[in-house]
């Protein structure tokens, strides 16, 4: 079978400070303006992906579209004044440390979106783990469709519990071959990331091909008649959506021969192992704004049976004057956050307020005590579940759960053309 990752041209900048050009990844600190005003401090005037991505805190601002022009500018800019080295079919080997000490490997490729679908049942071998909110697409489009470069913070899971393939990298690099190797800004830790060789290269697509032949699937999960489930999404969800509409829609100006070979049919990803020690899923929880607290709280006990002696899916309700776990006894999903959510989802339809997924219990805590404001808490899902789950029920409901702490998300780093 052929596997819809391979090496790519990957853009990596020269004679600039790294740890002013490399910041997280856009969808994090969305209700925290004080980081991103603290990352615009330490940039200053230096080149950065800060001035090549938008964080999404700033997406509904009035001059958001002045902003994607000049970010559509400013990668037209940099690569006249080249300042970037372009590594020609390559995969980089990556070793984040983050800022628990623990050591997160990765690898840098390109997937191809001919084999991806966000779709609810897909089947194809790249799937998202978590339904994908199609109304999020259409903005995050008119930032990549007429942007000459893409910075992935993108990563994707493989199932390799014997831990074969990415694993296996750090014996075949030495230190000629580190492209870059320095501080992340922010509590980011520290970043190392190596060249591979070609013959290295040709060995990992070979361990992918093992993990895609169907004997061996359908042994492992224990299934029958299922597509086969390669590649699950676990960061930057809606930025992979993102990159396969906007393929779709290239389609339609161009010719089959021209559309196959266009460089936007791929997108710049990091493969991560889901055994990773240093991978650990994290919930994600809700804070709902500006709501009637008293309102909301009498619909939720109207649409589900809620107890508080431990009957059933468990979550923690916070507001001003409340901090009680409850339990849900007749769920609508199999896990308490895809419960919960079907109940915000139909609220929100007629009620006024404003929802906002949050990383963290004691951010959680804060906002949710505030006046109305009411802050909903769960349990993180067990990360061995997560492939068996996807190729069983399908996606997850979004913001199901998030692979660690903010500040160890992916960075934007490398980049590449995509015009």
């Amino acid at each position: 079978m052929k596997i819809p990752f391979k090496a790519g041209n990957i853009l990596i900048p020269k004679n600039v400070d790294m740890h002013k050009w490399s910041v997280v990844a856009c969808d994090q600190y969305t209700s925290e303006p004080d980081y991103w005003n603290e990352v615009k401090n330490i940039v200053g005037d230096s080149p950065s992906t800060l001035n090549l991505t938008l964080p999404e805190i700033y997406l509904e601002d009035e001059n958001v579209e002045e902003r994607i022009s000049k970010i559509n500018e400013t990668m037209k800019k940099m690569i006249d004044e080249d300042i970037f080295t372009e590594y020609k079919d390559s995969m980089i080997y990556l070793e984040r440390t983050q800022n628990d000490g623990k050591v997160r490997e990765g690898l840098m490729g390109i997937v191809d979106l001919e084999d991806y679908s966000y779709e609810q049942g897909s089947q194809t071998l790249i799937r998202a783990t978590e339904k994908t909110v199609i109304e999020r697409i259409p903005p995050r489009m008119k930032v990549r469709e007429n942007a000459l470069l893409e910075l992935p913070h993108i990563m994707i899971l493989i199932d390799d519990e014997k831990k074969e393939i990415i694993e296996n990298l750090k014996n075949k690099v030495n230190n000629g071959d580190v492209v870059y190797d320095f501080d992340l800004m922010q509590k980011g830790g520290h970043i190392k990331g190596y060249k591979l060789n070609n013959e290295t290269i040709n060995e990992v697509i070979t361990k992918l091909e093992h993990l895609a032949d169907k004997d061996y699937f359908e042994n492992k999960y224990d299934v029958k008649d299922k597509g086969i489930l390669l590649f699950a999404m676990g960061d930057g969800n809606h930025s992979l959506a993102t990159a396969k509409a906007c393929y779709e829609k290239l389609k339609n100006t161009m010719s089959e021969s021209e559309y196959l070979n266009h460089p936007a049919r791929y997108a710049l990803v990091e493969l991560v192992n889901l055994h990773s020690p240093a991978l650990e899923f994290e919930a994600i929880h809700r804070v709902l704004f500006d709501v009637d607290v008293n309102d909301l709280i009498n619909n939720l006990y109207n649409y589900y049976e809620i107890n508080e002696n431990g009957n059933g899916q468990k979550f923690e309700l916070i507001t001003k004057d409340i901090d009680k776990t409850l339990y849900i006894s007749n769920p609508k999903s199999n896990i308490p956050v895809g419960s919960i959510q079907i109940f915000l989802d139909e609220y929100l339809k007629t009620h006024n307020g404003k929802i906002d997924y949050i990383h963290g219990e004691d951010v959680t805590k804060d906002l949710g005590s505030k006046d109305g404001n009411i802050g909903i808490i769960f349990d993180a899902m067990s990360k061995n579940d997560l492939f068996k789950t996807v190729i069983l029920d399908g996606a997850l409901p979004r913001k199901t759960f998030s692979m660690g702490h903010s500040n160890d998300k992916r960075f934007y780093l490398e980049a590449r053309k995509i015009k």
